[in-house]
């Protein structure tokens, strides 16, 4: 039997089908995410930074990394990023729950070269933190060479989204105390105050794009 890969079997009405839910998914957060594929008959799991850049997933690893000189010859591979929102508190264990956003990509890795390398370098660098590749120097030939820029296509019927984002559920009558506190903790992630490096004047700046991060993400939501 062929499993289908866009599609959700348990809890179908967290399913979410449009493209937009799943790049919303992908654009949100830290862009971290887990690699998945297999090696020599082993699973090979392990966590990335990616970007998106339209159809495409970039990512980037030193050339060194054997399992990853292995993906980018087009080993099918898959991407699981999630967001944990919030801890949902119902009458029993068996009830509670967490809201979350999650996707599974699937796809091919491929390796890119020359400008296209170096173009995607540069984007992943923007979904991570903005700005930041018009303050610091070129890429050098020597960072470049020892970078592997790697892309996933984002194909139809190659990718899944599942969202919780409820309370928990109605006990049946009698059956949860009356006075046990139910409901949702939310979860949110912020950013700290910058802590200026040791190599530079304590009085340095905070780079403009720093900055732009910090006031992007104090911005009240709706």
């Amino acid at each position: 039997m062929t499993l289908r890969r866009d599609q959700i079997n348990r809890h179908r009405e967290r399913a979410r089908s449009e493209r937009a839910d799943l790049d919303a998914v992908l654009d949100a957060g830290h862009h971290v995410g887990t690699l998945s594929t297999v090696v020599d008959g082993r699973p090979w799991v392990v966590p990335m930074l990616y970007g998106r850049a339209g159809d495409r997933i970039l990512m980037h690893g030193s050339v060194g990394a054997g399992a990853l000189r292995y993906v980018a010859t087009g080993a099918p591979a898959a991407l699981c990023v999630v967001h944990i929102d919030g801890w949902v508190y119902a009458h029993t264990l068996f009830d509670s729950s967490a809201n979350y956003r999650s996707a599974v990509v699937h796809g091919r890795l491929y390796r890119l070269d020359g400008d296209e390398a170096i173009q995607a370098l540069t984007q992943i660098s923007e979904c991570l933190t903005p700005g930041r590749s018009a303050e610091v120097p070129f890429h050098t030939k020597k960072q470049l060479a020892a970078t592997t820029a790697l892309a996933m296509d984002i194909t139809e019927g190659q990718w899944t989204v599942k969202v919780r984002d409820a309370g928990p559920g109605v006990p049946e009558p009698g059956e949860a105390d009356p006075g046990l506190w139910t409901g949702i903790l939310p979860i949110i992630s912020t950013y700290g105050h910058p802590e200026t490096s040791a190599n530079v004047p304590a009085d340095t700046p905070v780079s403009p794009s720093v900055r732009g991060i910090l006031e992007h993400s104090r911005r009240p939501v709706g």
